[in-house]
C-alpha cells in the first residue's frame, strides 16, 4: 500500500456572507466533512464543476483559508495544531501554484528577486547560494538565466507560469497544490506545463494535488481522481477506474460532457442548476439532479463504500 503524505479527517470550511440588502449573514459551506488520503509521490486530480469546492480545500491545507473543524494530518503531524516554528516548516514543505501567472507575479519585481525572496526569508544561505540555486530552479523549468533580470510584463502567459513553478520548487517542496495552472493558458501553451508538471513529478518525486475542472488534462496527468460535488468527495479511484468504470452519477455526467472521452456521444444532462452552497439539501446532495433518485436519498446521508475505488451513493449498497 501507498505511504500516506497528507491525509485529511473529516474537514469543514465555511464563509460568513452579508445577505446584502436584507441585511444580517449568511453561511457558506464549503467544504463540507471531507476526508481522504493523498499518497507520497502520485498525482491526485480533484474535479467538479466551478463552485464545488476545489480551490477552497487545496486553500485550506495550506492554511490559506481558515478551518472549521477537522484534522489535516502532514507527514503525521497535524498542521491545525502545529507552533510557529513547526508551522514554518511545513510551510517550506507545501507549495502552491496558483490559476494566474499574470497576477501571481509582483509586477514591480524582477524575476530574480521573486526567486530569491523565498530564500532570503527562509534560509541563511549565502548570496552565491542563492544566486546558484536560483539558476538551477529557472533552468528546471526550462527557461534560460538570461531571463532573470526581466519583469513578469516581458513574459507570455506559459513562461510566467514556469517562472511561478520555479518559485514553488525554490524551497524544495515535498507537495505542490496546483489550482487550476493551465485554465488561464492558451490551447498551445497548455500542453507544455502540463508535460513540465509530469516531469517535475517523476524527476523530483514531487507529489501535486491538481485542481482542474478539464477532464482531459487529469486523465492524462493523475494517477488517482478525487471527485467533488458541493463541498463533498462522493467518488475517488485510479483514474483508469474512474474513466473505464464511473460509479456516482456525477461523475458519469462529468466524463459525458467531454466529447473526446465520452465516444459514444451519449450526454448525461443534469436537471437543475448547481444548488447555493448557503443552502444545502438534505441527504445526498446530489438527489436534486440525480437521474436515479430514490426515496431514502432525499432524507439520508450514504455512506462511503468501496476500498480502491469509493464512492458515496445508495446505489451500491
Amino acid at each position: 500500500m501507498a505511504e500516506n503524505l497528507l491525509k485529511i479527517n473529516n474537514l469543514y470550511v465555511e464563509y460568513h456572507a452579508n445577505k446584502g440588502i436584507l441585511g444580517g449573514k449568511t453561511t457558506i459551506h464549503a467544504v463540507n466533512g471531507v476526508s481522504m488520503e493523498i499518497h507520497k509521490g502520485e498525482i491526485l486530480a480533484i474535479a467538479g464543476e466551478s463552485g464545488c469546492g476545489k480551490s477552497t480545500l487545496a486553500k485550506a491545507l495550506i492554511q490559506l483559508e481558515p478551518v472549521k473543524s477537522g484534522e489535516i494530518f502532514f507527514e503525521n503531524k497535524n498542521t491545525l495544531t502545529l507552533q510557529k516554528y513547526d508551522l514554518k516548516e511545513f510551510r517550506k514543505k507545501a507549495q502552491m501554484v496558483f490559476q494566474n501567472p499574470y497576477a501571481s507575479l509582483n509586477p514591480k519585481m524582477k524575476i530574480i528577486d521573486i526567486l530569491k525572496e523565498p530564500l532570503e526569508i527562509n534560509t541563511d544561505f549565502t548570496p552565491e547560494k542563492i544566486f546558484e540555486t536560483v539558476k538551477e530552479k529557472i533552468k528546471l523549468v526550462g527557461l534560460d538565466e538570461s531571463c532573470l533580470e526581466l519583469y513578469p510584463h516581458e513574459f507570455s502567459g506559459g513562461q510566467r507560469q514556469r517562472i511561478a513553478i520555479a518559485r514553488a520548487l525554490m524551497l524544495n517542496p515535498e507537495f505542490i497544490l496546483a489550482d487550476e495552472p493551465v485554465s488561464a493558458l492558451d490551447v498551445s501553451i497548455q500542453a507544455q506545463i502540463i508535460n513540465l508538471i509530469k516531469e517535475l513529478n517523476k524527476s523530483l518525486g514531487l507529489t501535486f494535488l491538481l485542481i482542474t475542472h478539464d477532464i482531459s488534462v487529469i486523465k492524462y496527468l493523475a494517477d488517482r481522481v478525487a471527485v467533488m460535488y458541493l463541498g463533498e468527495i462522493v467518488e475517488t479511484g485510479k483514474t483508469e477506474d474512474i474513466f473505464t468504470s464511473p460509479l456516482h452519477p456525477y461523475t458519469k455526467a462529468l466524463l459525458s460532457s467531454v466529447p473526446q472521452i465520452n465516444k459514444s456521444g451519449k450526454k448525461i444532462v443534469l436537471k437543475g442548476d448547481l444548488p447555493s452552497p448557503a443552502e444545502l439539501p438534505q441527504g445526498c446532495k446530489f438527489h436534486t439532479r440525480c437521474p436515479y433518485v430514490m426515496e431514502k436519498c432525499k432524507t439520508c446521508i450514504p455512506e462511503e463504500k468501496g476500498f480502491t475505488h469509493k464512492v458515496k451513493c445508495f446505489l451500491y449498497e
